[in-house]
Protein backbone atom coordinates (compact mmCIF):
# COMPACT_ATOMS: atom_id res chain seq x y z
CA UNK A 1 0.00 0.00 0.00
CA UNK A 2 1.38 3.42 -0.97
CA UNK A 3 1.56 6.18 1.62
CA UNK A 4 3.07 9.56 2.51
CA UNK A 5 4.97 10.59 5.65
CA UNK A 6 4.72 14.04 7.23
CA UNK A 7 6.81 15.20 10.19
CA UNK A 8 6.45 18.54 11.95
CA UNK A 9 9.67 20.14 13.17
CA UNK A 10 10.99 23.07 15.14
CA UNK A 11 14.63 23.12 16.26
CA UNK A 12 14.84 19.32 16.18
CA UNK A 13 18.38 19.41 17.54
CA UNK A 14 21.11 16.79 17.52
CA UNK A 15 18.65 13.87 17.55
CA UNK A 16 17.16 14.89 14.21
CA UNK A 17 19.70 12.90 12.22
CA UNK A 18 18.87 9.84 14.30
CA UNK A 19 15.16 10.33 13.52
CA UNK A 20 15.85 10.49 9.77
CA UNK A 21 18.08 7.42 9.91
CA UNK A 22 15.37 5.41 11.69
CA UNK A 23 12.87 6.43 9.00
CA UNK A 24 15.20 5.56 6.13
CA UNK A 25 15.99 2.18 7.71
CA UNK A 26 12.37 1.04 7.47
CA UNK A 27 11.47 -2.07 5.50
CA UNK A 28 9.12 -0.03 3.29
CA UNK A 29 9.70 3.31 1.59
CA UNK A 30 7.09 6.11 1.61
CA UNK A 31 6.11 7.54 -1.75
CA UNK A 32 6.98 10.96 -0.33
CA UNK A 33 8.34 12.46 2.88
CA UNK A 34 7.42 16.03 3.76
CA UNK A 35 8.93 18.08 6.58
CA UNK A 36 6.86 21.06 7.69
CA UNK A 37 9.21 23.27 9.65
CA UNK A 38 8.17 26.19 11.85
CA UNK A 39 11.17 28.41 11.02
CA UNK A 40 13.83 26.49 12.93
CA UNK A 41 16.92 28.46 13.92
CA UNK A 42 19.22 25.42 14.20
CA UNK A 43 20.36 22.93 11.53
CA UNK A 44 17.00 21.18 11.20
CA UNK A 45 16.32 22.38 7.65
CA UNK A 46 19.94 21.96 6.52
CA UNK A 47 20.03 18.37 7.78
CA UNK A 48 16.71 17.54 6.13
CA UNK A 49 17.89 18.90 2.78
CA UNK A 50 21.16 16.98 3.06
CA UNK A 51 19.08 13.82 3.51
CA UNK A 52 16.93 14.66 0.46
CA UNK A 53 13.73 15.35 2.39
CA UNK A 54 11.19 17.81 1.00
CA UNK A 55 10.81 20.92 3.16
CA UNK A 56 7.96 23.36 3.51
CA UNK A 57 8.58 26.20 5.96
CA UNK A 58 6.00 28.26 7.81
CA UNK A 59 6.34 31.09 10.30
CA UNK A 60 6.63 29.97 13.90
CA UNK A 61 3.63 32.16 14.71
CA UNK A 62 1.54 30.39 12.05
CA UNK A 63 1.90 26.96 13.64
CA UNK A 64 -1.24 25.29 14.95
CA UNK A 65 -1.62 21.63 15.89
CA UNK A 66 -4.65 21.19 13.68
CA UNK A 67 -4.14 23.86 11.06
CA UNK A 68 -0.56 22.88 10.23
CA UNK A 69 -1.51 19.23 9.74
CA UNK A 70 -4.41 20.29 7.56
CA UNK A 71 -1.94 22.36 5.55
CA UNK A 72 0.14 19.19 5.08
CA UNK A 73 -2.80 17.54 3.34
CA UNK A 74 -2.69 20.24 0.67
CA UNK A 75 1.05 19.76 0.10
CA UNK A 76 1.15 16.01 -0.53
CA UNK A 77 -0.17 13.72 -3.22
CA UNK A 78 -3.12 11.50 -2.37
CA UNK A 79 -1.69 8.00 -2.07
CA UNK A 80 -4.55 6.91 0.15
CA UNK A 81 -2.76 6.96 3.52
CA UNK A 82 -0.78 9.64 5.35
CA UNK A 83 1.42 8.95 8.38
CA UNK A 84 2.14 11.78 10.82
CA UNK A 85 5.10 12.04 13.19
CA UNK A 86 6.52 14.48 15.66
CA UNK A 87 10.28 15.03 15.62
CA UNK A 88 10.78 13.34 19.01
CA UNK A 89 9.06 10.03 18.13
CA UNK A 90 11.75 7.60 16.92
CA UNK A 91 10.72 4.48 15.04
CA UNK A 92 11.49 1.47 17.23
CA UNK A 93 11.13 -1.47 14.82
CA UNK A 94 12.21 -1.86 11.21
CA UNK A 95 8.67 -2.89 10.21
CA UNK A 96 6.80 -0.20 12.17
CA UNK A 97 5.73 1.76 9.09
CA UNK A 98 4.79 -1.35 7.15
CA UNK A 99 2.75 -2.64 10.07
CA UNK A 100 0.79 0.53 10.83
CA UNK A 101 -0.04 1.06 7.15
CA UNK A 102 -1.26 -2.54 6.89
CA UNK A 103 -4.00 -1.59 9.40
CA UNK A 104 -5.88 -0.06 6.48
CA UNK A 105 -6.35 -3.43 4.82
CA UNK A 106 -9.45 -3.39 7.01
CA UNK A 107 -11.71 -1.13 4.95
CA UNK A 108 -13.52 0.12 8.05
CA UNK A 109 -10.39 1.66 9.61
CA UNK A 110 -10.17 5.42 9.22
CA UNK A 111 -7.21 6.04 11.53
CA UNK A 112 -4.52 3.99 13.25
CA UNK A 113 -1.88 4.82 15.82
CA UNK A 114 1.16 2.99 17.06
CA UNK A 115 2.54 2.07 20.42
CA UNK A 116 4.74 4.57 22.24
CA UNK A 117 7.58 3.03 24.21
CA UNK A 118 9.41 4.97 26.94
CA UNK A 119 12.69 6.49 25.83
CA UNK A 120 15.82 4.69 26.99
CA UNK A 121 16.55 7.18 29.79
CA UNK A 122 12.94 7.26 31.06
CA UNK A 123 12.29 7.22 34.79
CA UNK A 124 9.95 4.89 36.64
CA UNK A 125 6.75 6.96 36.42
CA UNK A 126 7.51 8.08 32.89
CA UNK A 127 7.73 4.44 31.84
CA UNK A 128 4.57 3.42 33.70
CA UNK A 129 2.55 6.16 32.04
CA UNK A 130 3.57 4.89 28.60
CA UNK A 131 2.79 1.28 29.52
CA UNK A 132 -0.62 2.30 30.87
CA UNK A 133 -1.66 4.33 27.82
CA UNK A 134 0.03 2.13 25.19
CA UNK A 135 -0.37 -1.56 26.13
CA UNK A 136 1.12 -4.49 24.25
CA UNK A 137 -2.19 -5.68 22.75
CA UNK A 138 -3.69 -4.15 19.60
CA UNK A 139 -7.31 -3.01 19.63
CA UNK A 140 -9.97 -1.86 17.21
CA UNK A 141 -12.58 0.64 18.42
CA UNK A 142 -15.94 1.69 17.05
CA UNK A 143 -18.49 4.30 18.09
CA UNK A 144 -20.51 1.83 20.17
CA UNK A 145 -17.43 1.17 22.31
CA UNK A 146 -18.00 4.53 23.99
CA UNK A 147 -20.28 2.75 26.46
CA UNK A 148 -17.29 0.70 27.62
CA UNK A 149 -14.31 3.03 27.19
CA UNK A 150 -15.89 6.46 27.51
CA UNK A 151 -13.69 9.37 26.47
CA UNK A 152 -10.79 6.98 25.90
CA UNK A 153 -12.65 5.66 22.84
CA UNK A 154 -11.37 8.40 20.47
CA UNK A 155 -7.91 8.44 22.05
CA UNK A 156 -5.12 8.62 19.44
CA UNK A 157 -1.73 10.32 19.20
CA UNK A 158 -0.29 12.18 16.24
CA UNK A 159 3.23 11.55 17.48
CA UNK A 160 2.82 8.39 15.39
CA UNK A 161 -0.53 8.05 13.66
CA UNK A 162 -1.80 7.18 10.19
CA UNK A 163 -5.00 8.25 8.46
CA UNK A 164 -7.01 7.10 5.49
CA UNK A 165 -7.20 10.32 3.48
CA UNK A 166 -10.70 9.51 2.27
CA UNK A 167 -11.91 9.26 5.88
CA UNK A 168 -10.10 12.48 6.82
CA UNK A 169 -11.75 14.35 3.99
CA UNK A 170 -15.14 12.90 4.84
CA UNK A 171 -15.05 14.39 8.37
CA UNK A 172 -13.67 17.74 7.23
CA UNK A 173 -10.00 17.14 7.97
CA UNK A 174 -8.14 18.53 10.96
CA UNK A 175 -9.60 21.51 12.81
CA UNK A 176 -7.93 24.74 11.76
CA UNK A 177 -7.48 26.25 15.22
CA UNK A 178 -7.18 24.07 18.33
CA UNK A 179 -4.74 24.36 21.19
CA UNK A 180 -3.99 20.60 21.06
CA UNK A 181 -5.72 17.19 20.67
CA UNK A 182 -6.42 17.63 16.96
CA UNK A 183 -5.90 13.87 16.76
CA UNK A 184 -8.69 13.10 19.26
CA UNK A 185 -10.93 15.61 17.48
CA UNK A 186 -10.55 13.80 14.15
CA UNK A 187 -10.82 10.31 15.69
CA UNK A 188 -14.06 11.29 17.43
CA UNK A 189 -15.48 12.66 14.17
CA UNK A 190 -14.52 9.46 12.36
CA UNK A 191 -16.10 7.21 14.98
CA UNK A 192 -19.30 9.25 14.87
CA UNK A 193 -19.30 8.95 11.05
CA UNK A 194 -19.11 5.15 11.18
CA UNK A 195 -15.38 4.62 10.76
CA UNK A 196 -13.31 2.61 13.23
CA UNK A 197 -9.90 3.37 14.73
CA UNK A 198 -7.11 0.90 15.35
CA UNK A 199 -4.39 0.80 17.97
CA UNK A 200 -1.51 -1.07 16.34
CA UNK A 201 0.73 -2.25 19.20
CA UNK A 202 3.10 -4.05 16.82
CA UNK A 203 4.15 -0.72 15.29
CA UNK A 204 6.08 1.38 17.77
CA UNK A 205 8.13 4.50 18.40
CA UNK A 206 10.25 5.59 21.33
CA UNK A 207 8.47 8.66 22.70
CA UNK A 208 8.05 9.89 26.26
CA UNK A 209 8.71 12.99 28.35
CA UNK A 210 9.92 13.79 31.85
CA UNK A 211 7.77 16.86 32.42
CA UNK A 212 8.39 19.21 35.32
CA UNK A 213 5.43 20.14 37.52
CA UNK A 214 5.14 23.43 35.62
CA UNK A 215 5.12 21.66 32.27
CA UNK A 216 2.58 19.11 33.51
CA UNK A 217 0.32 21.89 34.76
CA UNK A 218 0.60 23.66 31.39
CA UNK A 219 -0.15 20.54 29.38
CA UNK A 220 -3.24 19.68 31.42
CA UNK A 221 -4.37 23.30 31.45
CA UNK A 222 -4.33 23.11 27.65
CA UNK A 223 -6.25 19.82 27.77
CA UNK A 224 -8.92 21.54 29.85
CA UNK A 225 -9.04 24.44 27.38
CA UNK A 226 -9.52 21.98 24.53
CA UNK A 227 -12.42 20.20 26.23
CA UNK A 228 -14.11 23.46 27.23
CA UNK A 229 -13.96 24.67 23.64
CA UNK A 230 -14.96 21.30 22.15
CA UNK A 231 -17.64 20.13 24.64
CA UNK A 232 -19.23 17.81 22.09
CA UNK A 233 -16.50 15.21 22.61
CA UNK A 234 -17.35 14.64 26.27
CA UNK A 235 -21.06 14.92 25.50
CA UNK A 236 -20.67 12.06 23.00
CA UNK A 237 -18.09 9.89 24.76
CA UNK A 238 -18.05 10.76 28.46
CA UNK A 239 -16.20 12.92 30.97
CA UNK A 240 -12.40 13.05 31.00
CA UNK A 241 -12.07 13.60 34.75
CA UNK A 242 -12.94 10.01 35.62
CA UNK A 243 -10.14 8.69 33.43
CA UNK A 244 -7.61 10.82 35.30
CA UNK A 245 -8.78 9.43 38.62
CA UNK A 246 -8.49 5.86 37.30
CA UNK A 247 -4.93 6.50 36.20
CA UNK A 248 -3.91 8.11 39.49
CA UNK A 249 -5.26 5.16 41.47
CA UNK A 250 -3.63 2.60 39.19
CA UNK A 251 -0.27 4.37 39.53
CA UNK A 252 -0.44 4.23 43.32
CA UNK A 253 -1.37 0.54 43.21
CA UNK A 254 1.55 -0.10 40.87
CA UNK A 255 3.99 1.72 43.12
CA UNK A 256 2.73 0.16 46.37
CA UNK A 257 4.59 -3.13 45.91
CA UNK A 258 7.53 -1.77 43.91
CA UNK A 259 8.54 1.78 44.78
CA UNK A 260 6.33 2.92 47.69
CA UNK A 261 8.61 5.87 48.44
CA UNK A 262 7.46 7.40 45.12
CA UNK A 263 3.78 7.45 46.16
CA UNK A 264 3.85 10.97 47.70
CA UNK A 265 5.53 12.27 44.52
CA UNK A 266 2.89 10.47 42.43
CA UNK A 267 0.06 12.05 44.45
CA UNK A 268 1.49 15.55 44.03
CA UNK A 269 2.16 14.95 40.34
CA UNK A 270 -1.39 13.82 39.63
CA UNK A 271 -2.73 16.66 41.76
CA UNK A 272 -0.88 19.11 39.53
CA UNK A 273 -2.49 17.49 36.47
CA UNK A 274 -5.96 17.76 38.03
CA UNK A 275 -5.48 21.40 39.03
CA UNK A 276 -4.20 22.33 35.57
CA UNK A 277 -7.12 20.58 33.90
CA UNK A 278 -9.71 22.21 36.15
CA UNK A 279 -8.26 25.67 35.54
CA UNK A 280 -8.27 25.00 31.81
CA UNK A 281 -11.98 24.23 31.99
CA UNK A 282 -12.45 27.68 33.56
CA UNK A 283 -10.24 29.53 31.06
CA UNK A 284 -13.10 31.78 29.98
CA UNK A 285 -12.82 33.56 33.34
CA UNK A 286 -9.10 34.30 32.91
CA UNK A 287 -7.40 37.18 31.09
CA UNK A 288 -5.50 36.23 27.95
CA UNK A 289 -2.13 37.09 29.52
CA UNK A 290 -2.76 34.71 32.43
CA UNK A 291 -3.83 31.95 30.05
CA UNK A 292 -0.67 32.41 28.04
CA UNK A 293 1.43 32.22 31.21
CA UNK A 294 -0.25 29.00 32.41
CA UNK A 295 -0.32 27.26 29.02
CA UNK A 296 2.27 24.88 27.60
CA UNK A 297 1.43 25.97 24.04
CA UNK A 298 1.98 29.68 24.60
CA UNK A 299 2.01 30.59 20.91
CA UNK A 300 -1.66 29.66 20.67
CA UNK A 301 -2.62 32.73 22.68
CA UNK A 302 -0.74 35.13 20.43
Amino acid sequence: MEFSVVVLTYNAGQEWGKWIQALKSQSVTPKEILVIDSSSTDDTVKTAKTCDLDIFQIKKTDFNHGGTRQLALTKINDYGVIVFFTQDAFLAYRDSLKTIVSSFQDESVGAAYGRQLPRIQAGYLESYERDFNYPSVSQKKEYDDRHKYGVKTPFISNSFAAYRIKALQEVGGFPEDVIMAEDMYVAAKMLMAGWSTYYCAEAAVYHSHDYSFKELFGRYFDTGVFHRREPWIQQEFGQAGGEGAKYALSEIQFLWSRKPFLIPYSIVRNGVKWLGYRMGLMENYLPNGVKRYLSMHKGYWD
